[in-house]
């Protein structure tokens, strides 16, 4: 888990890239409206899906890009995979984005699992209060997993014990998903988001520029005064 420090003290957001996808092939695709592939000057993918971008397409590339999104749409092309663990106060900004494709861990059957432990949690400092509410939820954990009947007592019992649970959980709980996006999406939350007052997001902008291939000349890129 990469753990940063910030003005408001620590804050925890984890990104791990799967793979980036398709780049000559969306660069191809970007020249079939002028019929110019004769002028490709990037080279073929490997078998990893690699490739380098010549400075023609590259720039060709760029000055679509900052014609707009119907002129770059070549960039919907370019898919990326990568696991993100977030507290949930996070996710739910990042759920107003509806292009992404998400599978996250389940809360609904995984929450009782286990007790739970202050690294579960993205709290900048554990005081006295979040250590009670932690407590609280391994108390309400433990009477979940006392009644392991199947009797409609015992049903309704964890019903009612696992919807308090759930009620209870801090939105400082981290939940791990996997993303399957691309970069003209990529390129839109980072232009909203890079400046925002959540700190987990400046660090999910700066994983994007610092990680992705081409990210700095093509998602990040900005008009030049």
């Amino acid at each position: 888990m990469l753990i940063v420090m910030g003005v408001r003290g620590a804050f925890m957001i984890e990104m791990k890239l799967h793979g980036t996808y398709n780049i000559y092939y969306a660069i191809l695709g970007m020249r079939n409206p002028m019929n110019s592939w004769h002028l490709m000057d990037s080279s073929e993918p490997d078998e990893a899906g690699n490739c380098t971008l010549g400075e023609k397409d590259l720039n060709l590339a760029q000055r679509l890009t900052l014609a707009g999104n119907e002129h770059g749409k070549f960039l919907r092309f370019i898919t990326v995979c990568f696991d993100l663990t977030a507290p949930l106060y996070w996710w739910k900004e990042f759920d107003t984005y509806k292009f992404a494709e998400k599978n996250s861990t389940s809360t609904m059957h995984k929450l009782t699992s286990r007790e739970l432990a202050p690294h579960d949690f993205s709290f900048d400092t554990l005081t006295d209060y979040r250590n009670d509410q932690i407590q609280h939820l391994n108390d309400l954990i433990k009477a979940y997993k006392s009644r392991e009947g199947d009797s409609e007592e015992d049903n309704a019992y964890r019903k009612a014990i696992f919807r308090e649970l759930v009620q209870d959980l801090p939105s400082a709980f981290l939940q791990k998903r996997t993303i399957i996006t691309n970069y003209a999406e990529l390129r839109n939350i980072y232009f909203q988001r890079r400046n925002h007052k959540l700190d987990e997001w400046i660090e999910f902008c700066a994983w994007i520029k610092e990680t992705l291939p081409y990210a700095e000349e093509l998602i990040c890129l900005e008009k030049k005064e």
